[in-house]
């Protein structure tokens, strides 16, 4: 294998420990903060899954934005609400 292909297996397996790392955070912050305020576990729970797979899309949107592909973000939209 060439060092192309290592770089990119090491690049995966960084992204995904970071991306299980940050989704770990974010949940027990969440629940911690929600905890405190005297919400109940139902609510709390609903709230991170809801906000959970919303993530990806604003992460998606928001990188295009950035980059000034509109196009992407458009698609992006519809894409999740069809």
């Amino acid at each position: 294998m060439n060092d192309v292909g290592i770089l990119t297996i090491l690049m995966f397996v960084a992204g995904l420990a970071l991306l299980v790392g940050g989704a770990d955070w974010l949940v027990r912050g969440a629940a911690r903060i929600a905890a405190a305020s005297g919400i109940s576990p139902l609510v709390i729970g609903l709230t991170i899954v809801a906000y959970g797979t919303s993530a990806p899309e604003l992460a998606v949107s928001v990188g295009a934005a950035w980059a000034g592909e509109a196009d992407l973000g458009l698609g992006n939209i519809v894409g999740r609400n069809s």
